[in-house]
């Protein structure tokens, strides 16, 4: 059969099943746009008009299933009408592959994303492949859109409004097993079993209907109707404003919006197209596209390197044994050093956590443990591909540290520190060959944040930077190249910020008002239980460290809090008290706090964290704008519907920008004075 395809691949085999193999056509990944859709149109009428009795779709990538919609079509569109019409022949598409007479299995393996499961939902069944590795999800969220294929109908139709709009509102991804469980897939199987479920499946007489209780298809169907829209429609609005200020996402409401007005209904994918459409121009939706795009362009400075096998890691501290964890986790032998026994089981119980809250299965989470070895005695340094120091900031113990490590490592072997200030061009003069290190920075908490700078010298070897930014991307982490300088880009930035908010502090403006108002403009926690959570002792080291090399001072209310060993989390007082890790609430006594309006305080923590980012361009320590825009995003959790801090300010515009600058100079001093390089970029 000729159907003149480029993306698909088509045929009928000896059971008379159609296979439809998706292969978009000079990319790595599948992704849905106009030519693509085109063409699954074409296979249904051709399977309906065949003598075949099923449709199977699956996918001819190794990247995975399909992992959306082409987010570039949609931003080549001249207008609303031209974004409308593509989304409307999306769910023309779908709509046809879901009233086909013969049976339509997707067959999912790998990553199944936005579109993607949009398809399958569109299919009769739906099969899992590859239990260990599939993930499944609506994420348009996190672009700040939401589902415009049918997704927002489909799903809570499929599986109930109490679990499907939560899964959208957060745009989480789930396990196969996870998907079985909640009735999304039919069968979540190991990829040897696939194909002969998939036969099974389609050439029976009685087809396989999802198992559920005569109480959860009542229930299901209950949650979808009009009376009870309104209610779970005022519970999710309730839940979803504790975790983040709806206003800065439209795209939240919105969603809740068009399913409570129009549930599930056939109407409702009008309703559907159009609220997409709206969101799109968006100030919000822009800026988080902006950033997928980013964070891919990060991604892809990691080609083409030498896996690593075995890391060695020195200090089972927070960081080193949650560094080591994290490495165990995705898959790599891990042996972990420090002077005793009784230093390193810490890190060893932390990991375990971490391996029961990620892997939940017993042989995963046995198979994470058997990874990490603890090793007091250093034997795995002469083993290890790469080494990582990550003893406490000290610019002397450091040097002999790597002084000896090479004197054991193997000579293929990387040496990688991570530490958060010290520049490496002063580390590097205690190596014979200081081409082989390099910097490997991650942030607290290890497990949660996505970036890691990936720090390099003008002696550091282009294989050895090239292989670290491999490992990043192997651990499923994000790499920012940036230059050895005092504390970096995200710590060189953060720190006015951080050292801002205790000025406030020490003015008598209280803890509480300061972090509201940070949260306010956007930020993901305040300042100040950020920097309990970083650990006080950390934030006063690397601010002195910096006023060595920069100027300025820090507030004495930091160093008395370390002084008096009040170090944050970790001693359940900083300068919030923290019980079981739980912020409690501050009670103040006496002279009531200075109060400073909200903006005001917002304005006073940006312009010294923007200050700094235009310095840190000036001095070249990233490629451009942009990296910078990503860097403090993906290492701080800077409001990414602001885009970042260069992108927020050229919205701004130069003008807003100096007068505001202008006025916090004349007010609070000379902290404030505008940097030169603000006229080139903002």
């Amino acid at each position: 059969m000729i159907l003149g395809l480029q993306h698909w691949h088509y045929h009928i085999d000896h059971d008379n099943i159609a296979w439809a193999t998706f292969s978009k056509k000079d990319t790595a990944i599948n992704t849905l746009d106009y030519e693509t859709l085109a063409e699954l149109k074409k296979i249904i009428d051709a399977t309906e008009n065949s003598h075949s009795i099923a449709l199977v779709i699956l996918s001819g990538k190794e990247s995975g299933f399909i992992a959306g919609a082409d987010i570039e079509q949609f931003q080549r569109c001249q207008n609303a009408e031209e974004g409308l019409r593509l989304i409307l022949f999306g769910q023309e598409v779908f709509s046809a592959l879901e009233k086909m007479k013969k049976p339509t299995l997707a067959l999912i393996e790998g990553s199944c994303m936005g579109g993607g499961m949009e398809l399958t939902l569109a299919c009769r069944y739906r099969v899992a492949c590859d239990v260990d590795s599939t993930q499944i999800g609506l994420p348009e969220i996190k672009l700040g859109i939401h589902p415009g294929w049918g997704g927002s109908i489909r799903l809570p139709r499929l599986i109930g409004a109490f679990q499907a709009l939560p899964l959208m509102l957060s745009g989480k991804s789930l396990s196969a097993r996870e998907c079985l469980r909640l009735g999304i897939v039919h069968y979540a199987l190991p990829k040897r079993e696939c194909h002969h479920a998939v036969r099974s499946i389609l050439t029976r007489s009685e087809h396989y209907v999802l198992r559920q209780s005569i109480f959860s298809r009542l229930f299901k169907k209950f949650s979808n109707m009009t009376g009870m829209r309104v209610l779970i429609a005022r519970f999710l609005r309730r839940q979803v404003s504790k975790k983040t200020v709806m206003q800065h996402y439209p795209a939240l409401d919105a969603l809740i919006s068009q399913w409570e007005k129009h549930g599930v209904s056939e109407e409702a994918y009008g309703y559907e197209a159009a609220s997409l459409v709206s969101l799109f121009p968006t100030e919000t939706s822009q800026n988080l596209i902006r950033l997928f795009f980013l964070q891919t362009r990060m991604k892809n400075l990691a080609k083409g390197s030498a896996p690593i096998y075995h890391v060695h890691v020195i200090g089972a501290g927070t960081m080193g044994g949650d560094i080591a964890a994290w490495c165990a986790l995705q898959g790599i032998k891990v042996t972990l050093q420090d002077r005793e026994v009784s230093f390193i089981a810490p890190a060893i119980a932390r990991a375990q956590r971490l391996f029961a809250k990620k892997c939940r299965l017993k042989h995963l989470i046995q198979a994470a443990n058997d990874r990490l070895i603890v090793d007091v005695s250093g034997d795995g340094v002469s083993q290890a591909d790469l080494i990582i120091e990550a003893i406490y900031e000290n610019l002397e113990a450091k040097q002999l540290l790597l002084k000896n490590i090479e004197q054991r490592a193997k000579s293929t072997a990387i040496f990688a520190t991570n530490t958060s200030s010290i520049a490496l061009d002063e580390l590097n003069t205690a190596l014979k060959d200081p081409s082989r290190l390099v910097g490997v920075h991650f942030f607290n908490p290890v497990s949660m944040m996505q970036l890691i700078e990936v720090v390099c010298t003008e002696k550091t070897e282009a294989s050895v930077l090239a292989r670290a930014l491999g490992f990043v991307k192997q651990i499923k982490r994000l790499p920012l190249i940036v230059k050895s300088r005092p504390g970096f880009l995200v710590n060189r930035i953060l720190m006015p910020y951080l050292m801002e908010s205790v000025q406030l502090v020490e003015e008598g403006v209280s803890i509480e008002q300061i972090d509201r108002a940070a949260v306010k403009f956007g930020m993901p926690m305040g300042p100040i239980e950020l920097a309990d959570t970083v650990g006080l002792d950390i934030c006063f080291s690397v601010a002195q460290e910096l006023t060595q090399h920069m100027g300025g001072t820090v507030p004495e209310v930091l160093h008395n809090k370390v002084l008096q060993k009040q170090l944050g989390k970790k001693t359940s007082q900083g300068f919030y008290t923290y019980k079981q890790s739980k912020k409690q609430r501050v009670k103040t006594f006496g002279v009531p706090p200075l109060y400073i309006d909200d903006s005001d305080i917002a304005d006073r923590l940006f312009y010294r964290l923007l200050n700094e980012s235009l310095s840190c361009l000036s001095e070249g320590i990233v490629s451009d704008p942009d990296m910078l825009d990503a860097g403090i995003v993906f290492g701080t959790g800077f409001a990414p519907f602001r885009g970042g801090p260069i992108q927020y300010a050229k919205r701004l515009g130069f003008e807003k920008v100096r007068e505001r600058f202008s006025y916090l100079e004349q007010k609070y001093g000379k902290r404030f004075a505008m940097h030169a390089y603000s006229r080139e970029i903002v």
